[in-house]
């Protein structure tokens, strides 16, 4: 559990602690609550194949003319520090 558990903290460190100015605990656990939920409903993970922890991987792009008219849409969470993509329906 150690490991797991540094992983997190340095990963909640060098992704969120270390750019804003943490006012006091409320704000902490605040930031904290909405890093976790980032963390685990958006952040795209790099060793599972790009897939969010508690949802299936998406469907492949086979047709390259899909990729072209992509429309992307950004939702900025904590004040700009976290930015969430979507395609647009």
């Amino acid at each position: 559990m150690n490991s797991i558990v540094e992983r997190w903290v340095q990963t909640c460190r060098r992704e969120l602690l270390d750019r804003p100015l943490i006012w006091n605990q409320h704000h902490l656990i605040h930031t904290l609550r909405e890093f976790e939920q980032f963390y685990n409903e958006h952040r795209p993970h790099q060793g599972i194949a790009n897939a969010r922890p508690l949802h299936p991987l998406p469907e492949p792009i086979t047709d390259p003319d899909e990729s072209a008219c992509l429309d992307i849409h950004r939702a900025d969470r904590l004040g700009g520090l976290l930015h969430e993509y979507h395609h647009a329906a």
